[in-house]
């Protein structure tokens, strides 16, 4: 399936590039590299070519770009890319140019493992960190000195069980499951304050540390709110479907159980609103008045607030009093950044003042946007719950924890 891989960085410059059936040569990446030029904010995520169909992603600032010979499932091979990079930050903690080349030993010992002739073989950070051990500065010593490499001479107890993404033989002092429930608020909210678009995007992951070979059954309160459900391998689908109980037997450390989407406008709460005064003529001093506040939190507090404001190509400045936070004005890219923090509800955060238009400019018309970030602990916006946790399978009673969070996604003002 897969031939080649090539990662790219912002400049366009290939620095690494993996052959697993036949070597393709490094030119198939020109057609790519003509995209990017032409509209880098645009790239198609399948490009095809005379002779290969070319699939990219784009994450820390580096280009994925995987070379099929023959026509492919699309989101199979995007879903092994993101894979791959994945891999690297859970093994590097960051997925960066330089990261990459400081581990080349390593990322060329994992892309070996990960595909096997083209195929995805092992993608499960469990397996892969028994068969490959992540480096660090005593073991890249020891290896340099020895000669040996990070590849164990072991196959892993799981990769040729039923149940390849659990090791065998896992012992803790202390059984601990911690789930953290992330909700992602995309919206736009046009300038009355009215809904135009809202959606949630959330995820389960998880922390298990259980020893032995426990088998978790996980229900919900309100599971019918699920528009959409991608599920982890471990997940028993049928279960699902019948009685909308998530059951498994869970990977051995941190995971990602579930994501979900909720598109229904009448679940998805706005826990954020902000009213906002801009007054701009031409040539003249305008007027800028914000103010930011809670809406549906349940008496939550809203945190690490920051405001990105769009501003027309007019305006030259922006002299601007806040009574929280900082602000800053770029005055090339047009955009005011304000950090808010933490929403005080006996005083909230307001920002106002001054702003300079330039004279004669036709572009005081074009409507400025708020780009909104925040986050509330111990809420779900969605008002998902989760009901219980129950084990089978081994005699312990282990500690279990659920942890919910609420942030912005793609979250729109405009004014």
């Amino acid at each position: 399936m897969i031939h080649s891989l090539f990662i790219i960085n912002s400049s366009g410059d290939v620095f690494l590039e993996k052959h697993w059936k036949s070597v393709v040569p490094r030119s198939v990446c020109d057609y790519f590299l003509d995209i990017l030029r032409a509209k880098p904010q645009d790239i198609p995520p399948i490009i095809a070519t005379p002779h290969f169909y070319l699939t990219c992603i784009q994450r820390g600032g580096v280009y994925l770009l995987s070379v099929c010979k023959q026509e492919f499932p699309p989101l199979f091979v995007i879903e092994f890319l993101h894979r791959v990079v994945d891999i690297f930050e859970d093994y590097f903690s960051d997925c960066t140019e330089t990261t990459i080349k400081e581990n080349y030993v390593v990322v060329y010992e994992l892309l070996d493992e990960m595909l096997d002739n083209g195929y995805p073989l092992a993608t499960e950070s469990n397996i892969l960190k028994e068969l490959i051990k992540p480096p660090n500065i005593l073991r890249t010593i020891a290896n340099t000195v020895t000669g040996k490499s990070n590849v164990s001479g072991t196959l892993p107890s799981g990769q040729l069980s039923a149940i390849p993404w659990r090791r065998t033989g896992v012992k803790y002092n202390n059984n601990e499951a911690y789930f953290d429930v992330v909700e992602e608020v995309d919206a736009i909210i046009d300038k009355s304050g009215s809904t135009v678009f809202a959606e949630i995007q959330g995820y389960i992951d998880c922390c298990i540390k259980l020893s032995g070979m426990p088998d978790l059954t996980l229900s919900f309160m309100n599971p019918r709110l699920f528009d959409d459900v991608s599920f982890h391998p471990c997940v028993r689908f049928k279960r699902w479907e019948s009685e909308k109980i998530l059951s498994f037997i869970p990977p051995d450390g941190n995971f990602r159980l579930m994501s979900y989407h909720i598109g229904t406008q009448t679940v998805v709460a706005i826990p954020i609103y902000i009213r906002h005064n801009l007054i701009l003529r031409n040539g003249e001093q305008g007027k800028l008045d914000l103010t930011v506040g809670p809406k549906t939190t349940l008496g939550r507090t809203v945190e690490n607030v920051k405001l990105e404001i769009c501003m027309p190509k007019a305006v030259l400045n922006c002299i601007l009093v806040a009574n929280q936070g900082k602000y800053t004005f770029d005055p090339v890219t047009k955009i005011l950044h304000w950090d808010v923090g933490k929403i005080d509800i006996t005083k909230l955060p307001n920002i106002r003042g001054g702003i300079a238009v330039q004279a004669g400019c036709s572009s005081i018309d074009t409507n400025p946007f708020i780009n909104v970030q925040f986050t509330i602990s111990q809420l779900a916006v969605s008002g998902l719950k989760v009901n219980r946790l129950d084990m089978y399978g081994e005699k312990y009673k282990p500690f279990k924890g659920v942890k919910y969070v609420t942030k912005a996604g793609k979250f729109q003002i405009r004014m």
